[in-house]
C-alpha cells in the first residue's frame, strides 16, 4: 500500500528532492516549467509548529466555543447598511462573536471598500473577538481576491486566471499573486479564496475564465505559482495570506456546461485530469481548501467522504482545513435532496470531512451541530479534529499575536511597481491567433475605425469578481484606466481614430430561475459603423462578452451573439482590413466570421491595464507572445481538447465527418519567426529509473526580438487505455534577439510517462513513445 501511495504522489506531483532554496527568478529568464515546479513544492523553511499551543487552547474550549470556530458568517450578519455606507452593528456583532463565538467572517456587502473602511470594520470585529470573549480567539476574515485584491478600492488588478495561463509564465504569476496577497493583507484580511484549480475542459462553464485552462500540467505549474505567491515562506508576515484551493474537485466539468450542475467523471479520468492541480497545491503548502458546490457521479461534493477524507487527506496528505462553499450544506436538502432536513445534512457534511461551514446568513449550523454532538450523532473528537485544523491556520497566520489591521500597510496598495507588473502580464497574455499578410502591427499614422461592444468598456476587460460580484458596476471602476478605444487614441492621436459602437452589451433582468441580471447583445448603429469603415485604413473590431460570475453567466450556446456577428459581416463587406480583438472569458464561436478577418487577437480578460496592453500589441510596441491555454472550438457542438485521439476529429471513417478546432491549444503567433532544429534525445532506450534528456535549439529567425514558449509533448504509441494524441510534459519561455539561438534541455523521468490505469492507479507501461517539440519529432523506447 505504501509503495502504491508513493507512486500516486510521484505521478500527481512529479516531486523530486532539490537542495536549492526558493529563489527570486527574474521574469523572463530561462527557467523551465519543471524546475520552477520543484522549487514551488519545497516546504517553506520558516513554517512554525504550533501544535502545543493548539492543544492547550483546545483543552480549554467548551463545545459551544469549538462549534463557533467551525462557523463562518457573511459580513451582513455583523453590519448594517450597504455599499459604502456599511458599518458594524453592535447588537449583531455581540450575537455573532460573543454569544456564538463565530470563528470566521467573509465577503463584502455588494461593493469593494476603501482600505480605511476595511480597517474600521475588521478592527471592531477583532476587538470583540479578542477582548470580549472568554478565550480571545481572533476571527479569520476571508475574501475572494481572484485577480488581485478586487474588493479593495485602489488595489492592483491583473488578468483573470485564463489570461495568466496564456502567459505561460509561472514566475510572473507568482509575483502577481504576491501583489494580491500583500494588498489583501494590507486591508486587514489574511485569507483569500483563491486560486481556482478547476480544469477548464468545458468552455460553456461560466467560470471558465477563472481556470488555468484545459491542461493539468500547465494548470498545476501556474497553480503552484499562485499558491507560493499568496503564502510565501511565512503566512504570518504582513505581505502574505492563507491560500484556498478551490473547488475540490470536478466542479468545472458539468455535463450540460451550466454552473453547479452534475458532472459525470470516471474515477481514472478524475485522477488523470482534475486531481493533479490540487495534489500539487497541497505540496506547495496551501493551508485551506473549498469544496465543489455541485456533484460528481451523483454524490454532492460536500458529502463525498471518499474524496474529502480518503483521497484529499489520506492520499494527498492535506493537513489544513476544509471550508464549504456558500450555503452548500443547506443545499444538500433544497437542491441535491440527499438529506431530509438541514440537521441531517449538517451531520453528513461534517462526518464526510467539512471542517468549517460557510453558512452564511443564520446560526442554523451552530445550533444543529451542537444538538448532534449532544445526541451522540457526531462525536466531539470529530469536532476537536476540525477545530484543531482551524486553530492551526490562525496560529500560522500570526493572528493571535497581531489580529488587527496595520494602518502603515495602506501605502502598499496600488503601487506603480505593482501596476507595471500587471501591465506586463496583460501584454504577455495577449495571443495573436491570425495575421494575414502581416497586417499587424499597424502603423501609428494609420486612420482607424474602432467599433464593437468591448471597445470602450473596462467591464469587459475585467469580467466578474471586479469591485462587485458580477463586475458590472461601472461607477466603481478607476477613472484613470484606459479602455481599448482610449488607449489607442492616446497612442496614435484622437484625430486618427473614429469610434462608432455598432452594437452594445446591456444588462437585462434575469429569467424565472435567476433573479440576477445578465448580459445581452443589442444592435446600435451597424450601418453607421460600416459607413465609417470606408474612410479608414483599417478597422479594429472589438467583440466578446460583458461581465458575469458563476450561475448568472450560464449560456446555452457558445456562438457569439447575433448582433456582433452581423456587425463583423457588415464591416468585412466594406473590403477594409479588419483586426478582430476578442475580449471574452470563454471561447465564443466565431467560425462564421473568422475567415473574413485579416487578423485575430485574443485578449481574454486582461483587467485594468488591458487597454494599454492591447494598444501596445496592435501598434507594435510589444511583440505578442501569448499562447492559447485551451482549444478554441469551431462549432458549439464540436468541443474537443488538444489531447484528443486522432480519430475524433481528423478521419472520416465509420461515417464520421472530420473537423478541426478554430485554433489549437498552445497556438500563438509573433511578429518575428522562430525556428526549431537539432532535436536530440540522450538515449533511444530508457531502462529502470533512467532519465531521458531532450535538447532542442530554438532560433529567432526574424528581424525583431521576441519571446517564445517552447512546448514539449509526449505521445504514448500503445497503451492499455486508449492513449491521448499527445500530452504536454514541459515548457519554457525564452527571450531571443534577432539571429540569436538557445539550446534548451528538458529532462523526463519515468513518472512523466505514467497514466492512471483501469484500476485507478498510476501505471508506467513499456513501449514506444514520441517526443514532439516545435514540429520536430524524436522517438524512444521505454523498457
Amino acid at each position: 500500500m505504501k509503495r502504491k501511495l508513493a507512486l500516486l504522489l510521484a505521478f500527481l506531483c512529479a516531486q523530486t528532492h532539490l537542495s536549492a532554496l526558493w529563489a527570486q527568478t527574474p521574469v523572463g529568464d530561462l527557467l523551465d516549467s519543471e524546475t520552477f515546479l520543484q522549487r514551488a513544492m519545497q516546504s517553506p523553511k520558516s513554517r512554525r509548529d504550533h501544535g502545543a499551543r493548539v492543544e492547550e487552547l483546545l483543552r480549554r474550549m467548551t463545545l459551544r466555543e469549538k462549534i463557533g470556530q467551525m462557523t463562518q458568517l457573511e459580513i451582513g450578519m455583523v453590519t448594517t447598511g450597504k455599499d459604502q455606507d456599511l458599518r458594524v452593528d453592535p447588537v449583531k456583532l455581540e450575537k455573532a462573536i460573543v454569544q456564538y463565538g463565530v470563528g470566521s467572517i467573509l465577503n463584502v456587502r455588494d461593493q469593494a471598500l476603501p482600505v480605511e473602511k476595511w480597517h474600521e470594520i475588521i478592527r471592531q470585529i477583532q476587538e470583540a473577538a479578542t477582548k470580549r470573549t472568554r478565550l480571545g480567539i481572533p476571527v479569520l476574515y476571508g475574501i475572494d481576491s481572484i485577480h488581485g485584491a478586487n474588493y479593495v478600492q485602489g488595489a492592483t488588478l491583473f488578468p483573470q486566471e485564463i489570461g495568466m495561463a496564456a502567459t505561460w509564465n509561472p514566475e510572473l504569476m507568482r509575483r502577481l499573486a504576491a501583489v494580491a496577497a500583500r494588498e489583501t493583507r494590507a486591508a486587514g484580511i489574511p485569507w483569500s479564496f483563491s486560486p481556482v484549480l478547476d480544469i477548464g475542459r468545458q468552455p460553456l462553464w461560466p467560470r471558465f475564465y477563472e481556470t488555468f485552462g484545459e491542461d493539468p500540467y500547465l494548470a498545476k505549474v501556474m497553480g503552484a505559482a499562485y499558491v507560493r505567491g499568496m503564502e510565501g515562506d511565512d503566512i504570518a508576515s504582513s505581505e502574505h495570506v492563507a491560500a484556498c484551493m478551490k473547488h475540490y474537485v470536478g466542479y468545472s466539468f458539468p455535463l450540460n456546461g451550466r454552473d453547479r450542475t452534475s458532472a459525470w467523471i470516471p474515477e481514472h479520468y478524475l485522477r488523470e485530469y482534475f486531481l493533479p492541480t490540487f495534489a500539487t497545491a497541497v505540496r506547495a503548502g496551501a493551508h485551506t481548501v473549498m469544496i465543489n458546490s455541485a456533484e460528481v457521479n451523483g454524490i454532492p461534493g460536500h458529502v463525498n467522504r471518499y474524496l474529502l477524507t480518503d483521497v484529499l487527506r489520506g492520499e494527498l496528505g492535506f493537513q489544513g482545513f476544509i471550508v464549504s462553499d456558500w450555503e452548500d450544506i443547506k443545499k444538500l436538502v433544497t437542491q441535491w435532496r440527499v438529506a431530509a432536513n438541514e440537521k441531517e445534512a449538517t451531520r453528513m457534511a461534517v462526518m464526510a470531512g467539512i471542517d468549517m461551514s460557510m453558512v452564511p446568513s443564520d446560526y442554523s449550523f451552530s445550533d444543529l451541530l451542537f444538538q448532534l454532538v449532544r445526541e451522540g450523532a457526531v462525536s466531539e473528537s470529530r469536532i476537536d479534529e476540525a477545530v484543531r485544523r482551524i486553530l492551526r491556520v490562525k496560529f500560522d497566520l500570526g493572528l493571535f499575536e497581531n489580529p488587527f489591521p496595520d494602518p502603515a500597510l495602506r501605502a502598499q496598495i496600488g503601487s506603480p511597481e505593482a501596476q507595471q507588473l500587471s501591465l506586463q502580464a496583460a501584454r504577455e497574455s495577449i495571443t495573436l491567433l491570425k495575421n494575414e499578410k502581416d497586417l499587424l502591427p499597424l502603423p501609428k499614422n494609420a486612420r482607424v475605425l474602432i467599433t464593437g461592444p468591448t471597445a470602450d468598456s473596462l467591464i469587459s476587460l475585467n469580467n466578474g469578481w471586479t469591485y462587485v460580484w458580477q463586475g458590472s458596476e461601472e461607477s466603481l471602476y478607476p477613472k484613470d484606466k484606459l479602455t481599448i478605444r482610449r488607449a489607442i487614441e492616446a497612442k496614435i492621436g484622437g484625430s486618427n481614430v473614429v469610434y462608432v459602437p455598432g452594437t452594445k452589451i446591456v444588462r437585462a433582468a434575469g429569467g424565472p430561475s435567476n433573479s440576477t441580471p445578465t448580459d445581452i447583445d443589442v444592435e446600435v448603429d451597424i450601418a453607421a459603423a460600416a459607413r465609417a469603415a470606408r474612410d479608414a485604413d483599417a478597422v479594429i473590431l472589438c467583440l466578446g462578452e460583458g461581465s458575469y460570475a458563476e450561475t448568472p453567466g450560464n449560456i446555452t450556446d457558445l456562438t457569439l451573439g447575433e448582433p456582433q456577428l452581423k456587425l463583423a459581416e457588415a464591416i468585412a463587406a466594406t473590403g477594409k482590413p479588419v483586426v478582430l480583438v476578442l475580449v471574452e472569458g470563454r471561447p465564443r464561436v466565431i467560425s462564421r466570421i473568422a475567415n473574413k478577418m485579416q487578423a485575430i487577437v485574443m485578449a481574454y480578460n486582461p483587467s485594468n491595464e488591458g487597454g494599454r496592453a492591447i494598444a501596445d500589441v496592435l501598434f507594435g510596441d510589444f511583440n505578442p507572445c501569448g499562447k492559447l491555454p485551451f482549444t478554441y472550438p469551431s462549432a458549439p457542438n464540436s468541443l474537443v481538447t488538444y489531447d484528443r485521439k486522432a480519430f475524433e476529429t481528423e478521419t472520416a471513417s465509420f461515417g464520421n465527418v472530420s473537423f478541426r478546432p478554430q485554433f489549437e491549444f498552445g497556438h500563438g503567433l509573433s511578429y518575428t519567426t522562430f525556428s526549431y532544429s537539432e532535436l536530440r534525445l540522450s538515449r533511444e532506450r530508457v531502462r529502470g529509473d533512467e532519465e531521458l534528456e531532450i535538447s532542442v535549439t530554438v532560433t529567432n529567425a526574424g528581424k525583431r526580438a521576441g519571446q517564445e514558449v517552447v512546448q514539449l509533448y509526449v505521445r504514448d504509441m500503445v497503451a492499455s487505455l486508449t492513449p491521448p494524441g499527445k500530452r504536454l510534459k514541459r515548457f519554457a519561455k525564452i527571450n531571443l534577439e534577432p539571429g540569436q539561438s538557445k539550446v534548451l534541455t528538458f529532462r523526463l523521468r519515468r513518472d512523466d510517462l505514467a497514466f492512471i490505469g483501469p484500476n485507478n492507479k498510476p501505471v508506467v507501461e513499456p513501449g514506444e513513445f514520441e517526443v514532439m517539440v516545435g514540429g520536430l519529432v524524436g522517438e524512444f523506447r521505454l523498457d
